[in-house]
């Protein structure tokens, strides 16, 4: 009877863990300010790197800093990297453009396989059109073989009319939508999927280590799926 007791016990735990992501199972990966070292970067085929966050000046907006969150990239010899910009506002002044395109030179001066740039930031309803505008901009600013990458919150399909989202066609090389904040997976991440799945250009699902995700059968079909990137977080 304990015997069964236990073989119900491991069985359980198995079932609990079946949909948690195990960074391991994955190859391409977010590296965060504060976040340590992990052995699964090693081997990882894809590595978005936090490069700095771009915000206003509290005091005056029209002051746009850029503060610098360089993370230290342990060794991924495979690995093809992406630097990451945190952006608060897209008031982004020729001073901000050239800091980044200095760092985008002497990354690629390193030796590593650089694949392009990534804008993480909450573009709401109200904001997508100078968002636009704004990658529009941008992607005319960087240089003609660096790719443009954006983020998008799992609710962009509740929020935004995928037709809004699909506009981004042509401008960027990809999205990358995240089924988490803060440091949570959304709760009801898979009533979203099915309007994500309809985006009509190349994305990725964001999913965080040691949160929840079950894949629905669709996402394997789907001509447009990348595949994941895992945001590492300590554990």
């Amino acid at each position: 009877m304990k015997r069964i007791a236990c073989v119900a016990l491991l069985l359980a735990a198995r079932v609990a863990l079946a949909g948690t992501v195990d960074a391991a199972r994955y190859d391409a990966f977010w590296l965060w300010a504060g976040v340590k070292p992990q052995a699964v970067v090693r081997d990882a085929r894809i590595v978005y790197v936090l490069q700095g966050q771009i915000e206003a000046s509290p005091r005056d907006e029209s002051q746009v800093r850029v503060i610098a969150q360089g993370v230290a990239l342990p060794p991924a010899p495979h690995a093809r990297v992406w630097l990451v910009y945190r952006a608060h506002t897209l008031r982004w002044t020729p001073r901000v453009t050239r800091i980044m395109l200095a760092q985008l030179a002497r990354w690629r001066a390193s030796g590593r396989t650089i694949a392009g740039i990534q804008i993480d930031f909450d573009a709401g309803t109200r904001h997508l059109q100078d968002y636009l505008a704004f990658l529009r901009t941008l992607r005319e600013t960087l240089p003609a073989d660096c790719r443009l990458s954006i983020t998008g919150l799992l609710d962009w399909s509740s929020r935004i009319d995928t037709d809004q989202v699909n506009a981004l066609k042509g401008i960027v090389d990809e999205v990358v939508v995240q089924t988490y904040q803060g440091r949570r997976t959304i709760p009801d991440y898979a009533a979203y999927l099915p309007r994500v799945a309809r985006l009509q250009l190349p994305f990725r699902i964001g999913v965080i280590q040691g949160g929840d995700w079950d894949a629905p059968p669709y996402l394997a079909t789907n001509p447009w799926f990348r595949g994941y990137v895992v945001f590492l977080r300590n554990g």
